[in-house]
């Protein structure tokens, strides 16, 4: 078995860490081991915590978010013996649901006397589709039982949510106010809560005057395609521990939201997936990443997810240099120079989420090059711009970070990992190499190995489970090492490996 090489002997938790191996781009290496030690600088530990050490989201060392902590657990996935991803959504279950009290926090940072606390209860939800992922790398079932079974930390979000029937209302040891509120065909959001803070959704002008427009009356498509795919998510982890009637109770929940979804909230018009006015049910044509959660949750039609895949690619629209950006570019409100933030910038987390509802309709290809394009932009970034880093958010024209929308003509937040490194680890070893899905639970990996590929391309040290893998290619050639059992299956075919040195021909 190969070890990491080339590293400071300090930083013993890089040999934990798969190696991509990529020969065409060896340059992208830099920038990958650059993500995962911004990441590993915001392993904090706090005593008092439910869960400490935990994943600190690179913003505010007195506050957690739910949405980066569970898009940040999408990538520590690959090392959890080191990484506490998913083990720091702990803090939000004891906070939420067991009335966990946070200690004070002596940080020079922090005014006297503040709590450690969540910002925002009704971020979106999550939890399920994380805990999956992260179940399918591991293969703890424990933990799953637990949260599921002992606990029903996921059944209670979806019902706290389900019954919040009020704006404004504020939790013990939450910063912020609410403002998701139950509707009969969907749920009232804003900005900030969704995570897309100064997003022009719900404006009632073009372009709108404010920095954050907070309709009150639309009904956001993000909103209850979360919803739906925390349901569906509850659904697939209730059946992986045999829990039938459990996923049957959850799958009715899933298909009325599905149902009502591909009702209300789909554009024949312009093949797209709208936030709607909740008393007219008219469509509300801003053009954002956020309707792509309806096909990350699986509601979408075949016919319906073809239509919409075309923006990702248009120029004008949700493509261009720099794909997956956050407001169609021909909006009012599209910042062409520098984003501001959700107004044009590339976010990591959107941009994950989208490339991975592309693989749920079987758009592999599309997938892997939007993530070759952002993973690139990544790399220029960090080696033309100062300071050579990874950022909160990209600018959608030039190698360059967004600017923030709360700090005018100022680059936003740096060394952000955080969620940014989702492209320089996750995209990376998932659709650029292609190792797309891995189940530690069937003991099976499927690689896409990209077309025409140059050179070397592969992961060493890859663990999931119990197993730890070399995984490379070259010239027709798969070689694998490992210390145990599993399939694999390369560009269709399929391969036993056995524990020891493998060696296959692929023929396609």
């Amino acid at each position: 078995m190969s070890n990491v090489k080339n590293f400071d002997p300090a930083t013993e938790w890089k040999s934990q860490v798969p190696v991509p191996v990529y020969e065409a781009h060896p340059e992208y290496l830099e920038l990958y081991w650059k993500a995962w030690e911004l990441a590993h600088d915001h392993i904090k530990d706090l005593p008092g915590l439910p869960q400490t050490p935990y994943m600190d989201e690179a913003a505010s060392p007195y506050d957690i978010w739910i949405w980066d902590t569970c898009f940040m657990a999408l990538y520590c996935k690959y090392a959890q013996n080191r990484f506490p991803g998913v083990e720091s959504l702990n803090n939000f279950y004891s906070i939420l649901y067991e009335g966990a009290v946070c200690p004070k926090l002596p940080h020079p940072d922090v005014p006297e006397g503040l709590q450690f606390g969540i910002h925002i209860a009704d971020n979106p939800p999550l939890f399920a589709w994380t805990e999956y992922e992260n179940l399918l790398m591991s293969g703890d079932f424990a933990r799953v039982k637990y949260i599921l079974l002992e606990k029903q930390y996921l059944q209670k979000h979806f019902d706290y949510l389900e019954n919040l029937k009020e704006y404004g209302t504020h939790p013990p040891m939450i910063r912020a106010i609410t403002c998701w509120v139950k509707h009969d065909h969907g749920y009232f959001w804003e900005g900030g809560r969704s995570g897309m803070d100064n997003t022009p959704r719900g404006r009632k002008f073009a372009p709108t005057t404010v920095n954050r427009p907070d309709n009150r009356h639309i009904l956001w498509v993000d909103a209850i395609a979360q919803q739906a795919l925390s349901a569906l998510y509850i659904v697939r982890l209730a059946k992986l521990i045999g829990e039938e009637q459990l996923a049957n109770c959850w799958q009715e929940k899933y298909d009325r939201l599905k149902e009502m979804a591909r009702k209300y909230y789909w554009d024949e018009e312009d093949g797209f997936y709208y936030d709607i006015i909740a008393d007219s049910g008219e469509f509300v044509k801003v053009m954002t990443p956020a309707s792509y959660w309806i096909m990350l949750a699986e509601i979408a039609t075949p016919e319906q997810a073809e239509r919409m895949a075309v923006y990702l690619t248009d120029p004008q629209k949700l493509g261009g240099m720099l794909p997956c950006v956050t407001l169609s570019r021909d909006d009012p409100d599209f910042h062409a120079e520098n984003g501001l933030y959700w107004r044009g910038a590339m976010w990591l987390p959107t941009a994950y989420m989208t490339i991975k509802a592309l693989e749920k309709y079987g758009m592999i290809k599309l997938a892997s090059e939007l993530s070759a394009t952002i993973v690139d932009h990544m790399y220029k970034t960090y080696r033309d711009y100062e300071p050579h880093t990874i950022w909160e958010c990209y600018a959608p024209n030039s190698y360059a970070p967004s600017h923030s929308c709360a700090r005018p003509n100022c680059d936003v937040r740096k060394d952000f990992c955080g969620w940014s490194a989702l492209g320089p680890i996750s995209l990376y070893m998932e659709n650029v190499i292609g190792v797309r899905i891995t189940d530690a639970i069937r003991k099976h990996i499927l690689w896409d190995i990209p077309e025409n590929v140059k050179g070397q391309i592969g992961i060493r040290n890859y663990r999931f489970g119990e197993i730890t893998a070399d995984l490379l290619f070259e010239n027709g050639m798969l070689q694998i090492i490992s210390n145990g059992n599993f399939t694999i299956t390369v560009n269709g075919e399929d391969f036993a490996v056995q524990s020891g040195e493998n060696t296959f021909k692929i023929r396609s």
